[in-house]
C-alpha cells in the first residue's frame, strides 16, 4: 500500500543561529488568534479590554513555564534533574499540555486578582481560545515529526521519513482536529447559554473533553516518558485522570447551582 510520506523541514528559514520554526509560528500565532476571540467575549459582556495585552503576556509565560516544567519533571526527570540547566533550553523542545494548563490557571488567578475580575469567569472564557492553542500545538508537533503514533496499516497512515520509514497513526492530527471540534462545542455552549451558567460549566466541560480525548488517544501514541511503570496507563493518561474527575465534579456542581437558582 502506498502511504503518505511527510518530510517537511521544521524550519521555515534559518540564518546562522537565527531560525523560525513552524512550531513556534503556530504556537505564538494561536495566542494572538485566541486573544482576538477573548477581546470579542470581553466586548460582548461589556468588560474593559484595556489590559488584554498584559493578559497575552501572562498567558504565554504561564503556559510555557508550566508546560516546560511538567515535561522535564514528569516525562524525563532522570535527565533534567541531573542536568537542571537544560530545563531552560525551551528551544530544544519538550512541553507538556498538563503543565501548560496548570501554569495558565496560576497566571489567570494572578491576573484576575490584579484586574478585580472573577477568577471562575475568566477561567471559563479562556477555555475557548485554549482549544485553539492546543490544536495549533499539535499541528506544530506534526511539522516537527514528533509525538509519533504507533505503527499501523490503516489507509491514512503517514510515514515520517525524518524519523523512520514505518507507516504510523498521524496521532498529532487526530488530537488537533479533535481539539478544534471541542472548540466548536465550547463556543456553542458560550453563545447559547447565559453568561452566568457558561461561566460555571465551561471549565468542567473543557477538562472532561480535552483530557478525555488526550486519555483515549494515548493508546495510539508511542511512549513519551523515559521510564516505565507497572500500571496499565501511560504517564499522559495518569496525569489526565485526575483532571477528568475534577471536570466531572465541576459539571455536576454547575448543574446543581443552576437548579438551585431556578428553584429560588
Amino acid at each position: 500500500m502506498h502511504y503518505f510520506t511527510w518530510n517537511i523541514d521544521p524550519n521555515i528559514f534559518h540564518y546562522g543561529a537565527l531560525q523560525l520554526r513552524w512550531y513556534g509560528l503556530l504556537f505564538v500565532g494561536s495566542f494572538f488568534i485566541g486573544m482576538a476571540l477573548v477581546k470579542w467575549m470581553f466586548t460582548r459582556e461589556k468588560v474593559p479590554t484595556d489590559s488584554l495585552d498584559n493578559l497575552l503576556l501572562y498567558a504565554i509565560a504561564g503556559t510555557v513555564i508550566g508546560a516546560r516544567l511538567m515535561h522535564c519533571l514528569a516525562y524525563e526527570p532522570g535527565f533534567y534533574l541531573s542536568h537542571p540547566i537544560e530545563i531552560l533550553k525551551v528551544w530544544k523542545g519538550g512541553l507538556a499540555s498538563h503543565g501548560g494548563m496548570i501554569g495558565m490557571m496560576i497566571v489567570l488567578y494572578i491576573y484576575a486578582r490584579r484586574e478585580h475580575l472573577s477568577y471562575t469567569w475568566l477561567l471559563s472564557r479562556l477555555t475557548i481560545p485554549g482549544m485553539i492553542v492546543a490544536a495549533f500545538v499539535r499541528f506544530g508537533n506534526f511539522f516537527n515529526s514528533e509525538i509519533l503514533g504507533l505503527p499501523t496499516n490503516v489507509p491514512w497512515a503517514v510515514i515520517f521519513s525524518r524519523v523512520d520509514h514505518l507507516p504510523r497513526h498521524p496521532v498529532q492530527l487526530y488530537e488537533a482536529f479533535s481539539y478544534l471540534i471541542i472548540f466548536v462545542i465550547l463556543l456553542t455552549i458560550y453563545r447559547r447559554t447565559s453568561f452566568d451558567f457558561s461561566a460555571r460549566i465551561l471549565p468542567g466541560v473543557f477538562a472532561v473533553l480535552l483530557f478525555g480525548t488526550r486519555f483515549a488517544l494515548e493508546y495510539f501514541k508511542t511512549r513519551q516518558a523515559d521510564y516505565t511503570t507497572s500500571l496499565p496507563f501511560t504517564t499522559g493518561q495518569l496525569l489526565s485522570l485526575p483532571v477528568i474527575l475534577i471536570g466531572i465534579v465541576w459539571i455536576l456542581w454547575a448543574f446543581y447551582g443552576n437548579q438551585v437558582r431556578s428553584e429560588k
